[in-house]
């Protein structure tokens, strides 16, 4: 995602906002439908298609909500954001019975997620298509321009360690309570009731952030609940863990939400927060690559995941620090123009 992240404003510019997403759309069906063709090979190519469609894709979105509904930030990057982990629980969820349904193992399963992607590409092509891409009326602002803001890399740090807690979550919280002699069962539905209730911050977290002029103290309170409830989930009694998952589940959707949004509230135009949203999901998703990776260094070297607390907690304070200033209310270039 990190790699390709950054195309997405030459592309928005070049052909016009509508045509890269349909475009976008048309990856992630031949990515799908790719995946399912039974070898490696495929597999690997059809998860790179979808991989650079989703990619390009999630930095306009926020661009798109910018321009098309300012009057509506809250309520479309409630929808946007919320649709990720819901998503992926239905994906994680039906795939199984598809499977079965089907008769024909996991690669018939795997392509016939291409369907709903299919759908919606036809549906959205008409519309886009009719669109003639013309040149952007506003000059280009230059991505060095960002590079330098002490306000951007604010965000993009935000963004980054936000993902680098989620990732380390998705990959290692199920190992982590087998550690602790959970079944594999539980284990896997803990971390399905986690990644569930992501979806109900997600859709509240973007109202509570526009309706405050500064959004620092939710910046702060995202970061202080994640890490108490992800060390919650692997020291504290085992009675209580449901419950810790569910509100480390309710803080990293919060924490989503209010990364994406913050893309949006501290960009002045469309154009700023096309290169805004780059640089935030292209660096930040490549320093939250390293999240899972690190966990996973520690728990060879030491024996254990007791180590990686250590790293949970600098995570979440660097995490904190820079959302408290990338929730102050004002707008990245603000000192360049």
């Amino acid at each position: 995602l990190g790699l390709f992240a950054p195309l997405a404003p030459g592309l928005e510019h070049r052909a016009g906002m509508e045509r890269t997403l349909l475009g976008c759309l048309v990856l992630v069906t031949l990515g799908t439908l790719l995946r399912g063709a039974g070898s490696a090979a495929p597999l690997f190519v059809g998860s790179a298609l979808a991989g650079i469609g989703i990619a390009v894709a999630n930095v306009l979105m926020p661009v798109l909500v910018k321009r098309d509904f300012p009057r509506h930030v809250a309520l479309m990057m409630g929808l946007y954001t919320a649709w990720v982990p819901g998503g992926a629980a239905v994906a994680a969820g039906l795939t199984v019975p598809l499977e079965q349904a089907l008769g024909g193992g996991w690669p018939h399963a795997l392509a016939a997620w291409a369907v709903p992607a299919a759908v919606v590409t036809l549906v959205w092509a008409p519309y886009a298509l009719s669109r003639r891409p013309v040149g952007d009326d506003m000059p280009r602002i230059k991505v060095q321009g960002l590079w330098r803001d002490r306000l951007a890399w604010e965000v993009t740090l935000f963004m980054g360690l936000q993902s680098a807690l989620a990732y380390i979550v998705m990959g290692w919280l199920a190992p982590i309570l087998r550690a602790r002699g959970v079944d594999a069962v539980n284990a896997g539905y803990v971390l399905s009731a986690s990644t569930l209730v992501q979806i109900a911050t997600c859709l509240a977290m973007p109202a509570l952030a526009v309706r405050r002029r500064s959004q620092s103290s939710l910046a702060l309170g995202v970061a202080v609940v994640t890490l108490a409830t992800l060390l919650a989930c692997q020291f504290a009694p085992l009675g209580g863990v449901w419950v810790w998952a569910i509100v480390l589940g309710a803080a990293q959707g919060a924490g989503f939400a209010l990364a994406l949004t913050l893309i949006v509230l501290r960009s002045p135009d469309a154009r700023v927060a096309s290169q805004l949203s780059a640089m935030a999901q292209g660096v930040g998703y490549l320093i939250a690559a390293f999240g899972p990776l690190l966990v996973g260094l520690l728990r060879g070297w030491t024996g254990s995941f007791d180590a990686a607390a250590w790293l949970y907690l600098l995570i979440a304070a660097v995490m904190a620090a820079s959302g408290i200033g990338a929730g102050r209310a004002r707008h990245v270039l603000e000192a360049m123009r």
